[in-house]
């Protein structure tokens, strides 16, 4: 087991490259309605742009593709990015925003505390599909439904699961930096912080174990488990629920003062650039980054799942499809209360 410095992440992205990309399977060959007006209400569905943009796959696929040989950072970015939308306000691309008209002195869901963090790559991974989308589909599809397929693909680019995006979402109108810090994990969440959240977005126990999963190729600042290795609540000692040598190696990347403010470790200390269940087997052994996640394998509300995610990839795999259709699902904007915007950084 090696933890990463920056040092050591820069050259291993080089090797994080996207020489045996899998391919997508093929798209049903269903042929359903087309998508109803925007002023009616919207249902999600697989083949919600069957007839007015048919190559909307395809065409995410090629920027998403071309991302991650070229920067495979791309992935974890865009994969986090979908979560963050998700989680304030629902799934309607508001976290994208980076201008809005009529009021610039309203901080935005982007300049929250908590997503000051969010890798460059993702949004540009979605500025870029956006605009190949809109040279052949104009004003049809949502940054929303862009940002879904885009993570999901990464996903399977990295070796995870391949699942079916359902669509149809709508961008939202507003985009507030107040909305996100109650609705955002962090990371030294308790277990009953992390259930109320996840509840409150209806995901059960079993969901948040399993969304947690996505962390197999995630990555944090050394500030976001500081305490952990030097003053595990204010004891001035380390946790005690951290496997020994991994705390040897973070404290020579993450010194207690200074030094390693710049530097990011993957969550995933075994296997950082595979999409699979190491993140549960790391847990097992003591070895999650941040506390929010080493108590998932400690509370026994928690651990079992933990546990079968860890024996059986393709469970994980199936269960963390199932996790993410459901995240996907949350809050979706319909009718006046959303939009579909031309350019994701700016609110119409």
């Amino acid at each position: 087991m090696h933890v990463l410095s920056l040092s050591d992440r820069c050259i291993l992205l080089l090797l994080f490259s996207a020489s045996n990309i899998p391919t997508f399977p093929a798209k049903p060959s269903a042929s359903p309605p087309p998508p109803p007006p925007v002023g009616r209400r919207r249902r999600l569905a697989v083949d919600y742009y069957a007839e007015t943009c048919p190559q909307l796959e395809m065409l995410v696929g090629s920027v998403t593709s071309q991302q991650f040989k070229e920067t495979p950072v791309s992935a974890p970015a865009t994969i986090r990015l979908f979560f963050h939308d998700c989680f304030v306000e629902g799934c309607d691309g508001s976290v994208l925003v980076e201008t809005e008209k009529e009021n610039k002195t309203t901080p935005l869901e982007r300049e929250a505390e908590e997503n000051t963090d969010l890798s460059q790559e993702g949004f540009d991974t979605i500025k870029k599909a956006k605009s190949l989308v809109e040279n052949h589909c104009p004003s049809l599809v949502s940054c929303a439904d862009i940002l879904a397929i885009a993570a999901r693909d990464f996903i399977h680019l990295a070796g995870g699961p391949y699942y079916q995006v359902k669509k149809g979402r709508l961008d939202g109108k507003l985009s507030k930096a107040v909305n996100v810090p109650r609705n955002i994990p962090r990371s030294n969440s308790t277990v009953d912080q992390l259930i109320d959240l996840f509840s409150s977005k209806g995901l059960t126990v079993k969901d948040l174990v399993v969304l947690s999963g996505a962390h197999t190729i995630g990555y944090a600042h050394c500030r976001q488990f500081l305490t952990r290795l030097y003053n595990f609540k204010g004891s001035r000692k380390p946790d005690p629920n951290i496997d020994f040598k991994l705390l040897k190696e973070l404290r020579m990347s993450c010194p207690e003062f200074g030094g390693g403010s710049n530097v990011v470790l993957p969550l995933d200390v075994t296997t950082p650039f595979s999409f699979d269940n190491g993140y549960f087997i790391d847990l097992e052994k003591n070895m999650g980054l941040l506390g929010s996640d080493q108590a998932l394998f400690l509370d026994p509300r928690t651990k079992p799942v933990v546990m079968e995610m860890a024996r059986d990839k393709q469970k994980f795999f199936e269960a963390f499809s199932n996790a993410m259709d459901k995240m996907g699902s949350i809050g979706v904007n319909s009718g006046r209360h959303g939009e579909i915007r031309r350019d994701c950084s700016v609110l119409s």
